[in-house]
């Protein structure tokens, strides 16, 4: 008698749901969606386009007028090192 009393008591217990831990909380979003800018400067000679993410310099595209064919200027990377020997 008292062994049937005390299964279900038992089997509550030991089931697998008892034994799993609660799903993990999503933790806040910390990402910071960053502000994209194109900016084009026009003279006589050149136009020039500027991509700028986050306030940083991505992409330098160079234009000249007169059927030129267009170039890529590389941004600053911030790294300040001396290039020694670089040809």
């Amino acid at each position: 008698m008292r062994l049937a009393l005390l299964l279900p008591l038992l089997l509550t217990l030991i089931s697998p749901s008892w034994a799993q831990t609660p799903a993990p909380q999503a933790a806040p979003s910390t990402a910071i969606e960053k502000r994209t800018e194109r900016i084009r400067i026009e003279d006589a000679g050149s136009r020039i386009d500027e991509l700028r993410v986050g306030g940083e310099t991505k992409t330098i595209t160079v234009q000249p007028k007169g059927g030129m064919p267009s170039y890529d200027v590389k941004p600053d990377s911030g790294e300040r090192s001396w290039k020694i020997l670089g040809f």
